[in-house]
């Protein structure tokens, strides 16, 4: 794509990016005739579309394919021109990205080439994927041939589709789990934890707030549990960062533009950005409400779920043998309502939380260079998270009314 500015009525049909050694561009017709516009002043990075040298106007170039759609726009100074742009778009992107002086864009993309590796190209891409006799997965093809791929989530990914066991196989065929483990490789290590410290710190719980009732009550310790396990993976699952590779389809209508406006939001109100994904404070803020309606829908379905099976067995228990210790079986509709504010609330609030410190730690210098560290302090903040939210579910379910 190329842009360039020129007195307008002058035939154009080829465009010479180069200049002289007395700073001329050359503008060369489809008559071999160049003509020399004197540039006056040297170019510098500016955010405007023009210098000004005397009363000389000057305007900034970029390189230009066959197929140019022209456009006459207008200076202050009335000075008239046409603008030769490549798509046509007529855009403001004036000077290309990365440019010398202070602006930001050529240390942003050093800074994400330093941590993410170089965007390959498809052939260096399949190149790679046929040494380590892999088969990519059509969107990740599909982006190698479009965009590329970073160094980085190449080799992860060709990593992790070679290990033994189920690892690899879900890899290559589940692409939810893939694209977390290729932004996050502690995806895994952070679930595992989650899950093994909620049972023993639900146990835990659940036996210091009931005390002597909890025999009487084991069927309700039972149903939490249960259901504790499938909302950590959830909890887990649904704020972990992941790779966005490729362009997903978005339908049309308003459901379409409700998927395309999600589709943007960060994972987490704390996701850190990535080359090419950057994130406004409203999408951060808007990510809080967005992951408490998922979490309290998650709670709810779980919650009737959890609740469904504690009630059939008390119920069952009941049949059989009748004791006066046997308490009211919980209303199942409230019971799962309970978990979804709970979830929607509370669960939604202390993980944000955690994955902004976890990001922090990962993101020091001390984590970089001892991953242990930060392992070890998502275990301790996981830990000490479960057994505080552990207690105050059911603080909340005895003033609630429902155990």
């Amino acid at each position: 794509m190329s842009a360039i500015f020129i007195p307008t009525g002058l035939t154009i049909s080829k465009l010479c990016n180069s200049a002289d050694g007395n700073n001329s561009l050359h503008h060369c017709t489809s008559s071999n005739a160049c003509f020399e516009f004197k540039i006056f002043a040297e170019l510098t990075p500016s955010n405007h579309r023009s210098f000004k040298n005397g009363n000389q106007k000057l305007f900034r170039v970029k390189c230009s394919e066959s197929e140019s759609v022209a456009k006459t726009i207008s200076s202050s100074e009335g000075f008239e021109g046409t603008e030769i742009d490549g798509n046509g778009d007529g855009g403001d992107d004036l000077f290309p990205p990365g440019g010398g002086g202070s602006g930001g864009g050529g240390e942003e993309g050093d800074d994400d080439e330093e941590e993410f590796g170089p965007i390959m190209k498809y052939e260096d891409v399949m190149k790679e994927a046929e040494i380590r006799g892999a088969n990519l997965p059509p969107d990740m093809l599909e982006a190698a041939k479009t965009t590329g791929l970073r160094e980085l989530i190449l080799a992860r990914y060709l990593d992790f589709q070679g290990s033994v066991g189920p690892l690899g196989f879900l890899m290559r065929h589940c692409s939810m789990l893939r694209n977390r483990m290729l932004a996050d490789p502690s995806f895994l290590f952070k679930v595992g934890t989650e899950v093994v410290i909620d049972s023993c710190c639900a146990t835990f719980a659940e036996v210091k707030q009931r005390g002597k009732d909890f025999w009487a009550e084991f069927e309700l310790y039972a149903a939490d549990l249960l259901v504790g396990i499938v909302v950590d993976i959830a909890l887990v699952g649904m704020l972990a960062p992941y790779a966005r590779i490729g362009k997903r389809s978005v339908s049309s209508g308003f459901l379409g533009r409700v998927q395309h406006i999600c589709g943007a939001l960060p994972s987490s109100v704390f996701e850190a950005e990535r080359p090419g994904i950057k994130f406004s404070s409203q999408q951060r803020i808007a990510t809080y409400f967005y992951k408490g309606v998922l979490y309290g829908s998650v709670g709810f379905g779980c919650g009737l779920i959890g609740q469904g099976i504690a009630n059939m067995i008390m119920t069952a228990k009941r049949s059989i043998k009748k004791s006066e210790e046997d308490i009211p079986v919980p209303p199942l509709v409230k019971s799962a309502a309970l978990w979804g504010v709970f979830l929607a609330v509370s669960s939604n609030t202390r993980y944000q939380i955690i994955n902004g410190l976890e990001h922090l730690v990962e993101a020091s210098p001390l984590g970089k260079q001892i991953p242990p560290v930060a392992m070890a302090f998502t275990v301790g903040v996981r830990f000490a998270n479960n057994i505080y939210g552990g207690m105050q579910f059911v603080d909340w379910a005895k003033w609630s009314g429902v155990q």
